[in-house]
């Protein structure tokens, strides 16, 4: 018998007066992979969900292992810096020598019992990555390098750099800051020039504008 409206609307009212029965009219009108589709769903989601946390878990190792690598090129680099000071800070002064743990430390404990520097600005000074002394080629005057060597130069080497040189000027010598790597950023390359740094850029060295050294 063909089923009409009415008795189509009938129906309606019903189910709507008896939820119970929903479940079941279910069951009979949809086929078994449209009930499934709801437990299918949540399934799905709950893989998706945990594909994301791996994927999360996966790029923080990345960047983990990005950082470490960076960082044992930066250290392999500073080794090369400090074993071939000449052949690097040859080209900014003369008879350059890179100071050892002791001389620096007697350079730096000397000017701290003077009075000339705090503690803070003493652990500061011993965290420079290299103090290069040297003489100025146009008249022979004693001059220091502060550098910063990292693989990558970014601004905080840059500012580093500066901070640091500009506060062992203060034991009354002439201070130049230098940063050194394999690559420069291009806002490191800006704050070296306004910060009157020099750069060492793949064994290429890139004075500030005007280059002039500290008289």
């Amino acid at each position: 018998m063909p089923f009409t409206a009415d008795e189509f609307h009938d129906l309606v009212r019903l189910v709507e007066a008896h939820p119970e029965w929903r479940a079941e009219l279910r069951r009979l009108v949809l086929t078994d992979e449209l009930l499934a589709l709801p437990e299918q769903v949540g399934v799905l989601t709950e893989q998706m969900t945990t594909l994301t946390i791996q994927v999360t878990a996966l790029a923080r190792s990345v960047q983990t292992l990005t950082d470490d690598v960076g960082d044992l090129k930066g250290r392999s680099l500073e080794a090369d810096y400090h074993t071939k000071g000449p052949t690097y800070f040859g080209r900014l002064i003369r008879r350059p020598h890179v100071l050892t743990s002791d001389e620096l430390v007697t350079l730096l404990e000397d000017a701290r019992e003077h009075g000339i520097f705090s503690d803070p600005e003493v652990q500061e000074l011993y965290n420079a990555d290299l103090v290069v002394r040297g003489r100025r080629a146009m008249d022979g005057t004693q001059v220091y390098l502060v550098v910063e060597v990292s693989w990558g130069v970014g601004p905080y080497d840059v500012e580093r750099a500066a901070r640091r040189a500009a506060l062992l000027a203060r034991i009354g010598v002439a201070v130049i800051p230098v940063v050194a790597g394999e690559r420069l950023t291009a806002e490191a390359g800006r704050l070296a020039q306004q910060h009157k740094v020099w750069q060492i850029t793949a064994g290429h060295v890139i004075p500030p504008e005007p280059a002039a050294f500290p008289s």
